[in-house]
């Protein structure tokens, strides 16, 4: 793959099928594979074409915020995504240990899209494109599940900056625990449409099957001090909410990988996932109304607006703010140190 590509998971599983698939693939196309660790992980993770990181070597890396960030968190995989960053990668992608990459997977990625655009429309239910199934993703506001999306021929085609991608996901897709308890499974999509979301128009994305280009790296913060069922949502709100002031797009296109769960307690996940059922559609309300500025420079203070709203609302915890900012920190030190190398190659290089 080109640019450079790097792909993140996080796991407390020994190497299985998923994760050696992934490696495999990795190792073939040249892209570099980072797994995260966490309390729970095997004392010994040993798989070829990948690089694993326990705990204590997370400590060890120079990241305030992996010093900083609870143990025990999902949030943990945003150590993987400053790795990447460090490392010089130009494109990230993440999954989880549980999904088996197609062929598809591993075709080169481009930023800008030829798709077809939504913009201005609120919430979309964006399988609705993929399937004629009643299926909805999981973050959906529960008052939108049976709304009509624009028919798919009136929308325009353009090009659309597009430096966030999701991926659909088959056999077990990203569905809420309602969906999983009411309704039947499997269910597959459509692979030959894109749909790219732009201005005011939500949808939610997760964090399974996620392309992420540069400009954007800063938007992949996950937030720890929430449930584990909306920290990869609630971070996709915050990203579209500051995309749009970029004139950037979020592309969905057809699935990728396939999805072999792992064993989950379902009511379990319903209770985590009620602060999003009874509060997605008021947090994109909030954060559609704030006063965000444009511009890549403009990035970190727009996190720390969305993200004070969210811990003003009572959504996430007061912890998180601190937290944020160490990933913010790390990321200077990351922007900084690569500047520096840039422009000691520039007087090296030979004139």
């Amino acid at each position: 793959m080109e640019p450079k590509t790097v792909l993140v998971v996080t796991s407390v599983a020994s190497p299985n099928a998923a994760l050696k698939e992934l490696a495999s693939g990795c190792q073939q196309h040249g892209v570099e594979f980072f797994v995260i660790g966490d309390e729970g992980s095997p004392r010994q993770f040993e798989l070829e074409g990948c690089r694993f990181y326990d705990l204590k070597e997370q400590m060890e890396l120079g990241f305030a915020f992996a010093r900083q960030c609870p143990a025990r968190s999902y949030a943990r995989k945003n150590i993987g995504y400053l790795l990447a960053m460090r490392t010089g990668a130009a494109v990230l992608i993440e999954t989880d240990d549980d999904n088996f990459p197609r062929a598809e997977f591993w075709a080169q990625r481009h930023r800008k899209q030829l798709a077809r655009l939504i913009s201005d429309t609120g919430w979309v239910n964006i399988y609705r494109y993929f399937t004629d199934a009643k299926i909805w993703p999981r973050g959906l506001s529960l008052e939108s599940i049976n709304s009509s999306v624009p028919n798919y021929d009136t929308l325009i085609t353009k090009e659309v900056d597009c430096p966030i991608q999701q991926g659909l996901t088959d056999e077990d897709p990203d569905v809420d625990a309602i969906y999983r308890l009411a309704f039947p499974l499997p269910q597959s999509f459509r692979r030959d449409r894109r749909i790219a979301l732009g201005n005011n128009s939500w949808s939610p994305f997760n964090s399974q099957n996620t392309t992420w280009w540069s400009d954007a790296f800063p938007l992949l913060y996950l937030p720890a001090y929430c449930s584990i069922r909306v920290t990869d949502i609630w971070r996709g709100f915050v990203a579209q909410r500051i995309a749009w002031t970029n004139n950037w797009g979020v592309l969905f296109h057809g699935p990728t990988i396939r999805h072999d769960r792992n064993k989950h307690d379902l009511l379990r996940d319903f209770q985590e996932e009620v602060p999003g059922y009874l509060n997605n559609k008021k947090i994109c309300a909030a954060l559609g109304a704030l006063a965000l500025k444009s511009g890549r420079d403009n990035l970190n203070d727009n996190l720390r607006l969305c993200y004070s709203e969210l811990v003003r609302m009572n959504m996430i915890g007061e912890a998180e703010l601190d937290l944020l900012e160490s990933w913010i920190a790390d990321i200077e030190r990351i922007t900084r140190r690569t500047n520096s190398k840039a422009q000691k190659n520039s007087h090296d290089a030979p004139r």
